[in-house]
């Protein structure tokens, strides 16, 4: 009970100055109300500004998430030094029997497919569609750009290892080419080649951050059957096990690689490896900056209203300099007189956070609605004020109040009882 008695009568301490202080506040509306203005518009603006990058960077993270973190990208290419830094491109380029092993080499490596690229004009009857994106895929591309078979079949191993002419179409290319909405079975010219339809497979992600969206009109095809046609420009996208291990699986494909190339010690790779998880992490470190920075100078309207806070203390200590005296005249010590004023300026400066947080609430309703009705990719746009920023503001506005009520504070523990107690 004796190590407990100090902190009991501080706390007793502070909430009689807690309820001394919102007698003055409630005494001097008007005046509390003025002073707090430069603290409600600094938590207003820090809190509007980190609730608008919030919703920024989660929806980026979401469309991150959507196309698939653990994602990696081997492209072809040729280096800047090294002995073929001039070689030709049907060298550099990829075939498709150098990764005809690679899961077995590559423990991390969860799903691999190749990808080939190619302009097409598709045509059905009377009907036809120009420079449509032809994809020439591997089985495992469903599963790792999650687009699925809506109707029909995906392609099957024997589709592949025949090269069958056999494809896919999104349902946008199907309604531009008028076919039945159940088109399964029937033939379309793909160039000059007559491909039988399968199956039909959703659409792409939409997400212009990505750059995608520009168009839905798309066919796939056995990524051997297009080699076969004309051997495209190719590249392979793997997913790793788990977000964690992309960075182990980026060193064991780099490994397989540079051994199925016949590339010596000392050469530069001839192929790259881009890992989205870096990119991820790269956003994260720049949000995280930007954020930093954006509160630091929005935040330095709070220091204009401490100056507010330290003055309005300066004229509450003048005029209650009686009223002071007089508590030290009957034993009131000076480090109680020290915490009234403190605790009266902290709590000035919290009732000015919370209205801070009540207008940054609105303008981030304000803005949602805004950024909504503006911007067609930001259906799912959220700002909101987190947590950590509703804790970061009380305890910025309550180290507002401390910083610059303490000033104030040790010139009322300061004053002599006699001299305060003549103070006209």
């Amino acid at each position: 009970m004796i190590l407990l008695r100090g902190p009991l009568l501080l706390a007793q301490l502070l909430v009689q100055s807690a309820f001394l202080a919102l007698g003055q506040i409630r005494t001097h509306k008007t005046r509390a109300a003025l002073t707090t203005v430069g603290i409600v518009i600094g938590v207003a603006s820090v809190s509007t500004v980190i609730a608008v990058l919030t919703g920024f960077k989660e929806h980026v993270l979401s469309q991150f998430e959507a196309f698939g973190t653990n994602k990696l990208y081997v492209v072809p290419d040729r280096p800047d030094k090294g002995p073929l830094r001039r070689a030709p491109w049907h060298i550099i380029r990829f075939t498709p029997e150098q990764f005809d092993d690679i899961k077995r080499h590559c423990p991390s490596v969860e799903q691999v497919t190749r990808v080939g690229f190619m302009n097409r004009t598709i045509h059905f009857r009377d009907r036809s569609v120009e420079n449509v994106r032809v994809l020439a895929i591997d089985p495992a591309w469903h599963r790792i750009e999650n687009r699925h078979v809506e109707l029909g079949r995906p392609f099957s191993v024997i589709d592949e290892d025949q090269a069958r002419p056999v494809c896919l179409l999104t349902p946008k290319a199907r309604d531009k080419l008028r076919l039945d909405r159940d088109c399964i079975g029937q033939e379309i010219l793909l160039g000059s080649r007559l491909f039988r339809i399968v199956g039909i497979v959703e659409p792409h992600l939409e997400s212009a951050m990505f750059g995608q969206g520009e168009s839905d009109v798309e066919a796939c095809i056995p990524f051997m059957t297009a080699w076969k046609m004309g051997q495209p420009w190719m590249l392979v996208i793997a997913t790793s096990k788990s977000t964690e291990l992309s960075q182990e699986a980026r060193a064991e494909i780099r490994f397989f690689l540079r051994r199925v190339r016949n590339l010596k010690p000392g050469d530069p790779d001839t192929f790259r490896v881009e890992v989205l998880e870096k990119y991820l992490s790269q956003f994260k470190q720049i949000a995280m900056v930007i954020t930093i920075v954006a509160s630091g100078i929005v935040g330095i309207s709070l220091l204009a209203g401490g100056v507010g806070i330290m003055n309005i203390m300066l004229v509450s200590v003048s005029e209650r300099t009686r009223e002071i005296g007089l508590r030290k005249a009957v034993g009131a010590r000076p480090s109680a007189v020290l915490l009234q004023f403190l605790v009266e300026a902290v709590v000035l400066c919290l009732l000015g956070g919370l209205a801070g947080l009540m207008v940054a609430h609105g303008f981030t309703s304000l803005i949602n609605q805004i950024i909504k009705a503006g911007i067609p990719d930001a259906e799912h746009y959220h700002a909101y004020i987190p947590a950590w920023a509703v804790v970061l503001s009380f305890g910025f506005a309550a180290g507002v109040g401390i910083v610059f009520g303490m000033f104030p504070a040790l010139k009322a523990a300061r004053l002599d009882p006699i001299e305060a107690l003549r103070h006209e």
